[in-house]
């Protein structure tokens, strides 16, 4: 037989795989489309929090020194205002989270120590006050949510992974111990609320990325665990969790069903995940199409969810992204 004939026998075949890997990429649902950037400059592992449809980003760092600026962003009219400077020492991968009409912050690296103190703004009167210190111990890529009318904060990186688990009370400005979460230990993380459950998902413990999965009922205050974000069954649900696992992601929820995106794993990942908490799956969308980055911030707001800011190597974005996962994708917006 003939090189060249050879050729022909083998070119449909190849042809055939390259349509398939494409054809695949074409079935992911949701489209990535471009918003207005983040006013501030650019940044890594900043935090933010919503409170009355407003979302609000703070500190952070932007390559060359830790951030303690919050700028506003009104989401019913498109603009970005900076609002009053942070009283406390800069940082970067604090946490926040919101309860009424007020929003927390807490934990974080100054560069030279891990951080305990946490911290109440008031949007209404531009104000920052000083609060209750974190019961925990000092530390960073800690993850955060409040629930119920309650604050709390977990796991990070104190020179060791951690597991625990601290509420806050705003009424008191009390912080009691509350369960730590089980399973695998974590920095890194990041955590959702659905159907008034909070969900922890991904992070580091010891080098590995975590698989374990879990879910917080705060009116027990048990954890549940969920299926793991990787391939460890012998059923076929989850042959395809390969690009779950990871750090430094963010989340949103739209419609009662979360979202991860960004994040890195070895390398930046650009893949994005969508969560049904009523089934225990993962169903893979369409990837993230702005730059791949880690450690942005992400936030839902009237049930529209966006990504924006983060690092990658000496780069650091102020760019912002929505994501709307039930459009077909479209390269051009």
């Amino acid at each position: 037989m003939s090189k060249k004939f050879l050729f022909f026998l083998l070119f449909p075949s190849l042809l055939l795989f390259f349509t398939s890997c494409s054809d695949d990429d074409e079935d992911l649902i949701g489209n990535w489309v471009k918003s207005s950037d983040f006013e501030g400059v650019g940044r890594g592992d900043a935090s933010s929090f919503v409170v009355d449809n407003k979302v609000y980003v703070f500190g952070g760092y932007d390559g060359k020194k830790r951030l303690k600026d919050i700028w506003e962003y009104n989401f019913d009219q498109g603009y970005w205002t900076q609002k009053a400077e942070f009283t406390g020492v800069a940082r970067s991968a604090a946490v926040a989270f919101a309860i009424s009409d007020k929003g927390y912050i807490g934990t974080g690296y100054d560069g030279e120590k891990y951080l305990q103190d946490f911290w109440e703004f008031d949007p209404t009167n531009n104000i920052w006050t000083q609060k209750a210190n974190f019961r925990g111990s000092a530390r960073y890529g800690a993850t955060a949510f409040s629930i119920g009318g309650m604050g709390y904060i977990g796991t990070g990186y104190d020179g060791n992974y951690l597991m625990d688990f601290h509420k806050y009370n705003p009424a008191t400005d009390i912080w009691e111990e509350s369960v730590s979460i089980k399973g695998s230990k974590r920095a890194f993380a990041t955590s959702f609320i659905v159907n008034d459950k909070a969900y922890v998902v991904c992070g580091m413990n010891n080098g590995s990325y975590v698989t374990d999965f879990w879910a917080f009922d705060p009116t027990t205050s048990l954890w549940e665990e969920k299926a793991q974000i990787a391939n460890k069954t012998d059923n076929d649900f989850d042959d395809d969790y390969t690009t779950i696992n990871r750090l430094n992601t963010v989340s949103f929820v739209i419609d009662g069903k979360a979202y991860i995106a960004t994040g890195e794993a070895g390398s930046l990942v650009k893949n994005t995940w969508e969560y049904n908490p009523i089934t225990d799956r993962w169903k893979e969308k369409t990837a993230f199409e702005g730059t791949a980055r880690s450690a942005a911030v992400a936030f839902a707001v009237k049930d529209r969810g966006f990504v924006l800011t983060g690092r990658s190597s000496s780069y650091y974005f102020d760019d912002m992204w929505e994501f709307k996962p039930n459009e077909e994708y479209n390269e051009y917006d």
